[in-house]
């Protein structure tokens, strides 16, 4: 039976897998990807938590996946903006690497 620890586990490595990607990646559609993969161990770890909390008639606690559902919608909307704002910056550049887009004045 799969437990809350090796939810919380595989959510920890999604996590670090996502933190490394922005820390040692200079392309910024690479960076993206990896906040988005920080933002799914996120709701992850909200759902093992929400699963496994019972209340006193044994059933599960649902407000964290509400919480959940938002925390996508949010994240939904920040790929429409982030990439709009990436394909501008694609254009005006012509580059995608952090090093290039250092500043924001042309």
């Amino acid at each position: 039976m799969v437990t809350l620890g090796d939810y919380l586990f595989v959510s920890g490595l999604l996590f670090t897998i996502g933190f490394a990607g922005v820390l040692l990646r200079r392309n910024i559609i690479i960076i993206f990807m990896s906040l988005e993969l920080m933002l799914n161990a996120a709701n992850l770890s909200l759902v093992a938590f929400s699963r496994f909390r019972t209340d006193s008639l044994g059933l599960p606690n649902y407000h964290a996946q509400v919480f959940v559902f938002f925390i996508i919608t949010v994240a939904a909307a920040e790929v429409a903006v982030g990439l709009a704002v990436i394909v501008a910056l694609y254009r005006a550049r012509r580059t995608i690497h952090v090093e290039d887009i250092s500043t924001l004045k042309y």
